[in-house]
């Protein structure tokens, strides 16, 4: 299992709420009536820790409640409108390298309930080229990011590294060989320019067997995605469609690299993910 960073930060929000409104309606009033006794002198020269001491306010309530409205902010940040991610493997190279951070646009795909993921207010549908993440289909606790290949009724064949949808061949433009030391993936490959429905991106190609081919028609309700770096990704040649419930985001913009831990942050790569 991965570690559901969404599912503790609802659970955060949740447990900080029950006391942050069990404080308003228990011990705020008492902290008011305190202080509507007081001179008004008094009064302000009370700082609120002072406040929660004379209404007996109990400190556990005082720290959890203390909270709230950071994690709720942040919660509804990433929730409703964007969220950050860390790209961990070569599977969408050259466009996204690894220790790439990325931002996430949460609305493009309709307004939806945090962990549960239904859509609540739509907005716009994910379209054929856009580089998505989503929910891994054998485990939700995880999360994915391919480039959205196949439209619900799409049928898409890929043999001999050709991409092919609804009976078009996706065209791709030769731009070089990569040697060894210039892979991340340690073996050469070719570099090409795609055009996908419109949308250009770079992809690379190995020179050895292609994994996975065939032919798949995309059901209704999902979608059908590849890693840019077709013969080294895990993606639904492997594993299967992506329902829409499993969707999360476009993702739009590439704003950190950072390698390692003890590598320099950089910023020089940074702007729109193609």
């Amino acid at each position: 299992m991965g570690f559901d960073f969404e599912l503790i930060l609802a659970i955060a929000f949740l447990v900080t709420g029950v006391f942050w409104v069990y404080d308003r309606i228990v011990y705020f009033p008492k902290r008011k009536a305190v202080l509507a006794n007081m001179a008004p002198e008094t009064r302000s020269a009370i700082n609120k820790d002072a406040q929660q001491r004379l209404a007996e306010t109990p400190k556990f309530v005082v720290e959890v409640k203390s909270y709230f409205i950071i994690i709720a902010v942040i919660f509804g940040l990433r929730s409703f409108v964007v969220e950050p991610f860390q790209i961990p493997s070569g599977s969408m190279l050259p466009t996204l390298k690894i220790g790439d951070f990325i931002l996430v646009n949460k609305f493009d795909y309709g307004l939806r309930l945090p962990v549960l993921n239904t859509t609540i207010i739509p907005t716009t549908v994910p379209e054929r080229g856009d580089v998505v993440v989503f929910k891994y289909p054998r485990d939700p606790s995880l999360n994915y990011i391919k480039r959205l290949v196949g439209l619900p009724g799409d049928k898409v064949s890929y043999h001999d590294k050709i991409l092919t949808v609804n009976g078009q061949k996706i065209s791709k433009e030769f731009l070089a060989k990569l040697p060894v030391s210039l892979n991340p993936d340690q073996e050469p490959v070719e570099l090409f320019k795609e055009n996908l429905s419109g949308v250009q991106h770079n992809i690379y190609n190995s020179f050895r067997f292609t994994p996975h081919e065939g032919d798949w028609v995309v059901p209704e309700g999902h979608y059908f995605v590849m890693g840019d770096n077709r013969d080294n990704s895990a993606d639904s040649r492997f594993w299967g469609f992506v329902p829409d419930e499993n969707m999360k985001g476009r993702a739009f913009y590439v704003w950190l690299h950072w390698d390692d831990f003890f590598s320099i942050p950089s910023i020089k790569n940074n702007g729109l993910i193609e």
